[in-house]
């Protein structure tokens, strides 16, 4: 029994720390986007896309809330959002998205991450300019026509549509997400998105393999353990 015991009390130790992690990211962005408009989803598009995104991840309702009601209260903690570029291994191009509320915590914290996997900070928008920094909507559905007319009809300024295996993505500037969003679910009534992200789309892929794909996971598994870590992006190609 002992061995076994190990072995499951190492998973639930695990799975509560990914977990707390998961919660603290989540309780932090809904802060924000409480704060910075009103806390109330319904009357907020940015407040109402982040507990619907810490939903499907399955972040408890009690934890949701609380966020809420902190931003409605006065006072609480200030953070803000900072951005780092860099170098990954094997060139790995990298963007790490943080909400800190000590900066220098939080740069000692990313710059360890960097030095430990021989990686490099860069400067600011050095590493971005690879990116398109773009809105992404993706459901289930082949009327890739439907979906343009709908989208032209309300005026919303679409990248790209494309359709492929029976799913749709929509590709659009980062301000139209909310609005495309809305047509989308008024177009198709009941549609589940499976995918509705701003997010950093690489310009070009880049594929590691041997030790450096091996120093890159190990990397990032770093970048993810750091408690103002909200988003990472890159342009490698993961197995």
């Amino acid at each position: 029994m002992g061995r076994i015991f190990e072995k499951r009390k190492h998973s639930i130790f695990k799975t509560a720390a990914q977990n707390s992690k998961l919660y603290s990211k989540y309780s932090k962005q809904l802060y924000m986007a409480a704060k910075n408009g009103v806390p109330d989803p319904e009357a907020n598009p940015v407040l109402r896309s982040f507990v619907e995104k810490a939903k499907r991840e399955n972040v408890p309702s009690h934890v949701i809330e609380k966020a809420i009601q902190k931003a409605a209260g006065t006072g609480g903690q200030d953070f803000q959002p900072v951005r780092y570029e860099g170098f990954g291994p094997g060139g790995a191009l990298v963007i790490v998205d943080c909400l800190t509320d000590n900066n220098t915590r939080t740069i000692s914290d990313i710059r360890s991450c960097f030095t430990k996997a021989g990686a490099k900070l860069a400067a600011n928008g050095s590493v971005v300019m690879s990116f398109d920094h773009m809105a992404v909507l993706s459901f289930k559905d082949d009327n890739e026509e439907k979906v343009l007319e709908a989208m032209f009809a309300a005026d919303v300024a679409v990248e790209e549509v494309e359709s492929k295996d029976g799913t749709i993505t929509i590709f659009a500037p980062p301000a139209e997400f909310y609005k495309a969003k809305k047509v989308l679910l008024e177009t198709f009534p009941g549609v589940e998105l499976e995918f509705q992200e701003i997010t950093f789309l690489p310009q070009a892929t880049k594929m590691l393999s041997g030790e450096d794909l091996a120093l890159f996971e190990k990397f990032l598994g770093m970048l993810n353990e750091c408690d103002d870590v909200q988003e990472i992006y890159h342009n490698v190609s993961l197995p």
